[in-house]
């Protein structure tokens, strides 16, 4: 019996078939129901011809017919293609066309994006999510409304590509990682293995193209949770979500934790029910994690990347202040080594390269051989990223590699320097780059972005800085701008950063 994730779907709707499965906007599915528009998916594509191997791409906000292409896909052994829906046209043009995707299924609000590209990718299908699609479309609704619910013969599974996630290209044009079948139950099994016993009902306000989104979704199928869903973040909506569906456990990114905070009386919302709020995709700085202590709010640092299918390690709540900064052990079936240059163990305390190892790592990236071969070495996973243990094993995630700053020979880190300036009352957000300079060879220069109706001068924030940091990490340079530009997981986009202000 081959490992199948869409099969996990029709064994849930077998077992519990009147549980809910899905909330999403005004759509709420048990198992059954799921299911059922799963199949009736699988059989309007079997109808075009699509079958194991073939990709299929999906340019959406987070939809119910997401939920379809992933389980109904998975059945089959066909791949979903998820698009970063804030992408501009040539973008999405260069994924479909690397990944070569037979089939193009998008909702009305990307018209537009569609009706630019479609002239120059190879999709044989496009297929809208609408009431009345473009002429050049077909109907979501038409193709699958008729289609036979029955359950597809399940063939494939195991180390077949079940999707490829495309990295976010914050470095130039981005890969993409197959995660198969196996992965994604590998991740399912460490998440709940190392969890235990989280309660049965996931928020998620990320968007699905992302592994922070899509890696839960299994575990809560394999273990009959209920998932709601947000079409879009939107704060106030989120936290109504939280109360009226008692939300259990939550994923989230740094900066939709600070939103909350923003929102007039967020901390009289009934938390109650929650038992763990997962953050990941960015270091959250320590400031915020004891703000939301302080609120009896337990936060819950997860490090991981799209190339192993979504966790790797994660902070407990009796540690998470303890040692606030760390994202934390590895989880239950995962592995980690730091390493120097020479690929040697780093001692305790000392920086090396982060590497993973468990069963839910990547296949590889799709037709990048040499991209695969320097990420994955030996069965570990080379993550690009700084970090070092402390006596404990509890990691700490300081940089990217590619992001280091070396400045008269010292090694600086720039989401350190972030993490001190984000103190700052007056600063909403910051990012940290190196620039040239002809004595130290690269110098450190802040960009920042102030509060509304608040005012700085880089001489005030630079005074503001001593005694908090060492003089060597304080930025030689301070400019100030409206926004720091971020990925849609919040990762600052340092690339832009770079080609903006030096």
């Amino acid at each position: 019996m081959k490992m199948n994730i869409g099969g996990f779907l029709t064994r849930r709707a077998q077992l519990s078939p009147e549980s809910e499965a899905l909330v999403l906007g005004d759509t709420r599915l048990t198992y059954d129901q799921m299911n059922r528009r799963c199949n009736r998916f699988v059989h309007a594509m079997e109808k075009l011809g699509i079958g194991h191997g073939d990709r299929v791409a999906i340019l959406s906000l987070n939809e119910p017919e997401y939920f379809d292409l992933y389980f109904g896909l998975g059945k089959i052994g066909a791949i979903m293609v998820p698009l970063n829906h804030r992408l501009a046209g040539p973008e999405i043009e260069y994924i479909i066309n690397d990944c070569q995707a037979r089939v193009l299924i998008f909702t009305g609000d990307f018209v537009p994006v569609v009706d630019a590209v479609r002239e120059n990718i190879a999709c044989e299908h496009l297929i809208g999510i609408m009431e009345d699609p473009p002429a050049y479309a077909k109907s979501y609704k038409s193709l699958t409304k008729e289609a036979a619910e029955q359950e597809p013969e399940i063939v494939c599974g195991d180390e077949d590509t079940l999707t490829i996630l495309y990295t976010s290209g914050t470095t130039g044009q981005p890969k993409g990682a197959e995660l198969t079948h196996n992965s994604y139950f590998g991740t399912s099994v460490t998440l709940k293995a190392t969890f235990g016993e989280i309660g049965d009902v996931l928020l998620m306000p990320l968007p699905l193209f992302h592994i922070g989104a899509l890696a839960p979704v299994p575990m809560c199928v394999h273990f009959g949770m209920k998932m709601v869903f947000q079409q879009a973040f939107e704060p106030n909506n989120f936290l109504e979500l939280l109360e009226r569906e008692k939300i259990t456990w939550f994923g989230s990114v740094p900066q939709i934790l600070m939103l909350l905070r923003q929102i007039p009386g967020y901390e009289k919302y009934d938390w109650r029910s929650v038992k763990m709020a997962l953050v990941y995709a960015a270091p959250v700085p320590v400031t915020l994690i004891k703000a939301y202590a302080e609120a009896g709010i337990e936060v819950r640092q997860l490090y991981g990347l799209t190339e192993c299918t979504g966790p790797a390690t994660v902070i407990d709540g009796k540690n998470a202040i303890k040692k606030a900064g760390s994202c934390g052990l590895p989880f239950f079936h995962n592995e980690m080594r730091l390493v120097d240059m020479k690929g040697n163990d780093v001692a305790p305390g000392e920086l090396g390269e982060v590497l993973i190892g468990g069963t839910n790592l990547m296949k590889r990236y799709w037709n990048r051989a040499d991209a695969t071969a320097e990420t994955i070495k030996d069965g570990w996973l080379y993550t690009g990223d700084i970090g070092k243990m402390d006596a404990d094993g509890f990691l700490y995630i300081m940089d990217r590699k590619k992001d280091l700053i070396i400045s008269g020979g010292e090694n600086i880190y720039p989401a350190e320097i972030e993490d001190i300036l984000l103190g700052h009352l007056k600063i909403a957000d910051v990012g940290v780059i190196g620039f040239p300079d002809e004595k130290w060879g690269e110098s450190i220069k802040a960009v920042v972005a102030l509060k509304p109706d608040e005012n700085l001068t880089e001489a005030g924030l630079l005074d503001w800085c001593q005694g908090k940091i060492g003089r060597f990490k304080i930025p030689k340079k301070v400019v100030f701008t409206d926004q720091i530009p971020r990925t849609p997981t919040g990762k600052i986009l340092k690339r832009v950063l770079r080609e903006q202000f030096n």
